[in-house]
């Protein structure tokens, strides 16, 4: 099985043969680590799993600056009205997830801040992609609190925040999708439409042609059975931030 296995820039401009590729990113002036993990068996079936990118936590300890959620909120899907400006995402999104975030920002306009609680991913990359383009378009904003966890294809409604925030203690992790065939990424050629649909998500989310390239061979640097793991610190080095991001947590969970 082809897979793509750069996790770090310039093993990226090694393995595609890009040598520009370590000036045109951040990770070249920051060397990148990760921690990779072996995950319990995650594959889904049923409505909506044709590709999936969902994982359990890594064990985050909670942290007292997470939204209080008291069971009583508005619920619309996997997301909770915590106010009249934000939302909170708590649980996996799937394909009715883009019409339950629509009803809600119809119930309550107000809404511009998306805070990513618990975010372990989603049954239905397609769906999920749509989702985080009506955040950008509507021009919401992502927060991952310290102690927020955003995995898998929840890192896809992160970049899409016209502002994001993240708080150090926040923490990221990434895989491959997987198929109703058991097919991922590296099965498929880089430039297949299946690929190309991350690539171009990601350049509309404001990455150039070569960043989004790295960031997705990043992403598949692990396949779907496992996680990478990562930072606040480390994301910023990939998409800028709107909100400082402590230089420890370069370090931490990194």
């Amino acid at each position: 099985m082809r897979s793509f296995t750069a996790a770090l820039l310039p093993i990226l401009a090694s393995t595609l043969g890009l040598g520009a590729l370590c000036g045109a990113s951040p990770a070249a002036a920051q060397r990148l680590a990760y921690e990779t993990l072996d995950l319990d068996d995650t594959s889904l079936s049923g409505p909506g799993a044709r590709r999936s990118r969902l994982m359990v936590s890594g064990g985050a300890v909670l942290d007292v600056s997470l939204p209080e959620l008291t069971g009583r909120e508005v619920a619309y899907g996997p997301f909770r009205v915590l106010d009249g400006a934000r939302a909170a995402l708590v649980d996996a999104t799937g394909p009715r997830s883009p019409a339950q975030f629509s009803a809600m920002l119809r119930d309550y306009p107000g809404i511009t801040v998306l805070e990513m609680v618990e975010c372990p991913g989603t049954r239905d990359d397609l769906a999920n992609l749509e989702l985080g383009r009506l955040i950008r378009s509507h021009g919401i904003a992502t927060h991952v609190p310290s102690g927020g966890s955003v995995r898998s294809g929840g890192v896809e409604l992160f970049l899409a925040g016209s502002r994001r925030l993240a708080d150090a203690g926040a923490e990221f992790a990434v895989h491959s999708w997987i198929d109703e065939d058991g097919l991922q990424p590296g099965d498929f050629a880089l430039s297949a439409p299946v690929n190309r649909r991350y690539v171009d998500y990601y350049r509309q989310m404001g990455m150039s042609p070569l960043e989004a390239e790295a960031f997705y061979a990043m992403t598949n640097s692990v396949p779907f059975t496992q996680a990478r793991w990562f930072g606040a610190g480390v994301m910023s080095l990939w998409v800028p931030f709107d909100g400082a991001v402590a230089l420890s947590d370069l370090n931490a969970r990194s």
